[in-house]
């Protein structure tokens, strides 16, 4: 074996994916356990002393907990520029959908990414990847979507790719190619459905497609329209929705098979349950919440009716520059009604199924070895501090990429 943890209290995770109900808020732990890795991959595992036997390493976890790595599933991680200015304007009292609809907002950035190089878009990225690896993510998927032309989209997609190439962590694309309306350009909606999408699906096939359905971006009848064409194409579909209006769109996504809805904080109490009742994720992202006006997904109701919940750190320039999961969990617990375990679940096992990974999320043998070690005896400090340095030990697929 390559490394042995010994002496740790493991957080499984184990059993079938995605949890929901009083699944959700059981981790399966084993309060004195170890496990071994081997060429990537959880090797063996069990509780009480470890086996005798060669390791090329073995660490000594005095008790600590031992979990499976952060699946981060909702990012916009890919971008230039920043928002520093329009940050400013929110200070004195400007509101996010004002900054949106006078150019600003999405827009500002979209205007950057068209100027910058795909190389300096990977860099860029990179940076933030080992950021989010040393707060314990070893997965994070990454939207493109600051493009909205052909060209740029694609470009964005590619620096995406290379930056996955080269980062210590997994990462996920996906293409955003519906993120906002770009009002200078003449049949926008058109062009995305009948140009850009054929290109994107030629260039990375089967790519999960997401869209921003809202006021100021894409009504609920043109969402539809680049689903429809997008499923055509074999594209899994993900969409954000009910962030600051509820359009219909939670309804549709649920009753036509959606990979994930995402935000949820204007969604009324009918449509949350019947989400919940669907095969559709509800992806919550509580760090939006906390930089831009204060509100938050119901997860409790959500949650009591039987969903299936993941959170996400929406890392992006305008309304979540957080690279952190552990944050988006103390905020899960602070107001999305959800309790440590539950938001620990939604962090691990069902981030890792919204992204269709049945290889990670869980702690058990044969399956990556991703894995943190946490500088705590009890996993419920994730939802009482918050700061960062939580992790002592971060592993992806086996090779240590923080810590230790």
């Amino acid at each position: 074996m390559d490394l042995l943890i010994h002496d740790a209290r493991l957080l499984t995770m184990a059993g079938p994916a995605p949890r929901r109900g009083p699944d959700l808020g059981d981790p399966k732990p084993l309060a004195r356990g170890w496990l071994a890795v081997h060429d990537g991959l959880i090797a063996a595992m069990g509780e009480g002393d470890a086996p005798e036997g060669p390791a090329a390493e073995r660490v000594h976890a005095h008790g600590r907990v031992l979990l499976p790595g952060f699946v981060d599933c909702h990012t916009h991680a890919c971008w230039a520029g920043d928002r520093l200015d329009e940050w400013e304007l929110k200070q004195r009292g400007a509101t996010y959908l004002e900054i949106l609809k006078s150019g600003g907002g999405i827009m500002s950035t979209v205007r950057a990414v068209r100027q910058a190089s795909e190389e300096e878009l990977a860099a860029g990225l990179l940076e933030r990847l080992e950021v989010m690896a040393r707060e314990g993510t070893t997965t994070a998927e990454v939207k493109s979507g600051y493009g909205l032309t052909t060209e740029a989209e694609l470009k964005m997609l590619r620096a995406i790719a290379a930056a996955g190439e080269a980062a210590p962590i997994t990462v996920v694309p996906t293409a955003c190619i519906a993120h906002a309306i770009d009002g200078e350009a003449a049949a926008f909606v058109a062009r995305t459905i009948e140009e850009t999408l054929p290109a994107v699906s030629e260039a990375f096939p089967g790519i999960a497609l997401d869209a921003y359905c809202e006021d100021g971006a894409w009504s609920l009848e043109d969402t539809v329209r680049l689903f429809e064409a997008a499923a055509e194409r074999g594209h899994p579909l993900r969409v954000h929705a009910d962030q600051f209006h509820a359009l219909g769109m939670t309804e549709w996504a649920a009753a036509n098979g959606l990979r994930s809805v995402d935000h949820l904080e204007a969604t009324p109490p009918e449509a949350l349950r019947a989400l919940a009742a669907s095969p559709t994720f509800g992806v919550l992202l509580p760090c939006s919440g906390f930089h831009v006006d204060g509100r938050y997904a119901d997860g409790r109701a959500f949650v009591d009716a039987g969903g299936a919940p993941a959170i996400g750190t929406n890392c992006n320039p305008g309304s979540s520059p957080c690279l952190s999961m552990p944050m988006a969990i103390a905020l899960a617990v602070r107001h999305l009604g959800l309790d440590a375990h539950e938001a620990l679940a939604a962090a691990t096992v069902n981030a890792a199924a919204v992204l269709g990974l049945g290889d990670r999320g869980r702690l058990e043998p044969g399956l990556r070895a991703d894995l943190v070690l946490l500088r705590h005896r009890d996993e419920r400090q994730l939802g009482y501090e918050f700061g960062g340095g939580h992790a002592e030990l971060v592993l992806a697929g086996g090779r240590r990429v923080a810590g230790g």
